[in-house]
């Protein structure tokens, strides 16, 4: 049996009329698009298909400026299903309009590659979860003081070199490839001699190994 509320679940907030809730007033928005007429069909679900319409240019703009993503400041886009390359675009859309964000969240994306994108104010990323296999396809993060990036496909540290001279203090690599690295440690500290935690662990003693002991480990002795 359908519900009441049936044809509006695939509806993002812009679409509902009669508010005026923006998007910087919202931590948690859904962002992604609803599926296509083909695969509502598909679904027997045409049903919803009643709330969609021809947009003018003109609600267009109007829906931009409802938006508002370039006024967040703290946002969470977190677990929004992107399975369509479409609904990829339309997210990268987003992100290029976040100017102004300091704390984002993109957990569980299914997110290869966003090198593209430019966060000229973001302090605090959070990309867990995510398809990301080098540290090359993140995006450009100049003023980033916290990253999270557990649980993705990263197996090298190779482009890592590339936060050293950010503000970088925090970072997580847990459950990637790379920290099976020998010595995983200290060649990330090494690489980011401003860094101070790694992987929720303070910066030690034997993470900055001198230049005498880095050759041993590169010796081979034989009894």
């Amino acid at each position: 049996f359908e519900l009441p509320s049936d044809s509006f679940k695939y509806l993002g907030w812009c679409d509902i009329k009669e508010h005026g809730v923006r998007g910087n007033q919202l931590h948690c928005p859904r962002v992604r698009e609803g599926p296509s007429e083909e695969e509502l069909f598909f679904r027997k679900e045409e049903h919803t298909l009643k709330k969609r319409k021809q947009v003018t240019d003109t609600e267009k703009w109007e829906k931009r400026l409802q938006e508002n993503w370039e006024n967040c400041a703290e946002l969470n886009l977190s677990f929004q299903d992107l399975g369509d390359l479409y609904q990829v675009e339309n997210f990268k859309r987003i992100l290029r309009r976040l100017i102004r964000v300091e704390k984002l969240w993109l957990v569980d994306n299914s997110l290869t590659d966003i090198s593209a994108i430019r966060l000229p104010r973001c302090r605090e990323l959070n990309v867990n979860k995510n398809h990301f296999t080098s540290f090359k396809q993140l995006p450009k993060i100049p003023q980033i003081q916290h990253l999270s990036l557990a649980e993705n496909n990263i197996a090298t540290l190779s482009g890592i070199s590339d936060f050293r001279h950010t503000p970088l203090e925090s970072l997580i690599l847990k459950r990637n490839p790379c920290e099976f690295q020998e010595r995983y440690r200290q060649l990330v500290f090494s690489n980011l001699p401003n860094l101070k935690i790694l992987d929720g662990i303070p910066k030690l003693p034997e993470d900055c190994s001198p230049p005498d002991v880095r050759v041993f480990y590169r010796m081979c002795t034989i009894l």
